[in-house]
């Protein structure tokens, strides 16, 4: 059946208690292995390529070494593990899947939403559902599962959930005089003058795009109702007048210059000179950023290790938003396994990775929250679990915009949204217009 993108048959982006987007269906039953992957195997040798674009440090070790512990409880399977740069993984996924077998990783890094519902459609995922481990389902919420479900069916294995807010240097804030995290966009406005007077600005990274794009997602998740949200959900299309008001409020917080020198050809991640590079280093205040931020800062820090004095504080309420001002904005990092992969390697070593001890050994190496609820104890880094508890006391979630809309209107939106904050289009009508242009062409 066509999924007809861009406006492909959506459930709610955003409901009701700690659920992400996507109404909640039957994540399969059980799995024909165990948990541990260890009920059955291989009977030919079988060689498997995993993609992920954990390029250097720990979470690169981390599969490595998943790879290693899978195969001595199935001696039959080789898992070759290879990295791809992150601003660089989707095109190189899309051109690999297309090429089909052969070309395609049998396992791949997976994001949910839209774009993994054009691989649904173009037939480039294995189903899933009748594979997951009852382990899996019992520690993993209907929620987050949701992120990776089309149908009914399910198509990736959550391993992280990846809420956002503001990550910054509590020992910067502390030296401008900033004795508390901000709650409103108008006392953001305040500290980020302070902040940028002392020569430590926030960042915003825009030369990747979808970073600039965030920052207007969070004002359109305080400035609009859930029910708003749940229609553009649904029709891929931004046609409530509060996505505009989130237009202009980005502009007014825009206008103060708040951001980083040249912030428009300033990377996001993988070096020194990108923002969380600049963080880790306490040449910028903070950023927004998902779950994934105490990894990848810490990976930059000159010692390799957590940055010490690294905090989150949710994303502040606007004036007068219909949204909730405790609404997450989060996401939830996957694999999948290509409809090319041998099976049941394939999903037994999803099933594998999904296990409590391999959670903790993920969120451990990577910095971040586990997808499994009974490894999310492992969770020890400060500003981690702030996220965290943000997260659990959520009264609704919502899934990021670029992931949920998919390739096409979610560059648009992502491109918008720099023309606008960078003043190539000053118009606020731009981003609506970009969105709406984008659906109806689908």
């Amino acid at each position: 059946m066509s999924l007809n993108f861009p406006k492909a048959r959506r459930a709610a982006l955003a409901v009701a208690g700690a659920g992400l987007l996507l109404a909640s269906a039957a994540c399969g039953g059980s799995s024909s292995s165990s948990p541990d992957g260890d009920s059955s195997s291989s009977d030919q040798p079988v060689t498997m390529t995993l993609w992920t674009n954990s390029t250097t440090g720990p979470g690169l070790q981390y599969f490595k070494d998943a790879a290693t512990a899978f195969k001595a409880i199935d001696p039959n399977v080789t898992i070759n593990v290879q990295s791809v740069q992150n601003e660089d993984y989707d095109g190189k996924l899309q051109t690999a899947l297309q090429a089909g077998q052969g070309s395609a990783p049998d396992i791949f890094f997976q994001r949910g939403g839209g774009k993994m519902l054009a691989m649904v459609e173009a037939g480039q995922l294995a189903d899933l559902t009748d594979s997951i481990s009852d382990d899996a389902t019992s520690n993993i919420s209907a929620g987050t599962f949701a992120i990776f479900q089309a149908d009914g069916k399910t198509y990736g294995m959550p391993l992280s959930i990846t809420p956002e807010g503001i990550w910054y240097s509590k020992d910067l804030f502390k030296q401008a005089g900033i004795t508390s995290t901000p709650t409103t966009i108008a006392e953001l406005t305040t500290d980020a003058a302070k902040l940028k007077a002392q020569g430590t600005p926030l960042a915003v990274g825009g030369k990747d795009g979808w970073p600039a794009g965030h920052w207007y997602y969070m004002f359109a998740v305080r400035d609009c109702s859930q029910d708003a949200l749940n229609d553009a959900a649904t029709s891929a299309s931004f046609d409530d007048p509060c996505f505009l008001q989130a237009a202009k409020d980005l502009g007014a917080f825009n206008d103060t210059d708040p951001w980083e020198a040249d912030p428009f050809n300033t990377s996001a991640q993988g070096s020194a000179a990108s923002t969380a590079g600049l963080l880790a280093n306490h040449k910028v205040a903070g950023e927004l950023m998902g779950a994934w931020e105490p990894g990848v800062v810490g990976d930059l820090t000159p010692n390799k290790k957590p940055l010490p004095d690294l905090g989150y504080f949710p994303f502040p309420a606007t004036a007068n938003g219909e949204g909730d001002p405790n609404a997450m904005m989060e996401g939830s990092d996957g694999y999948s396994c290509s409809a090319w992969a041998p099976e049941p390697a394939c999903s037994d070593f999803l099933n594998f990775l999904a296990t409590t001890d391999q959670e903790n050994k993920y969120a451990t190496a990577f910095g971040t929250i586990p997808a499994n609820k009974a490894a999310q104890g492992s969770v020890t880094d400060p500003a981690a679990k702030a996220a965290l508890d943000a997260a659990n006391n959520a009264p609704y979630s919502v899934l990021f915009l670029d992931t949920l809309f998919g390739s096409n209107v979610g560059g648009a939106l992502n491109t918008a949204v720099v023309n606008f904050m960078s003043g190539q289009n000053k118009d606020p009508q731009s981003i609506i217009d970009a969105v709406n242009n984008a659906s109806s062409k689908g």
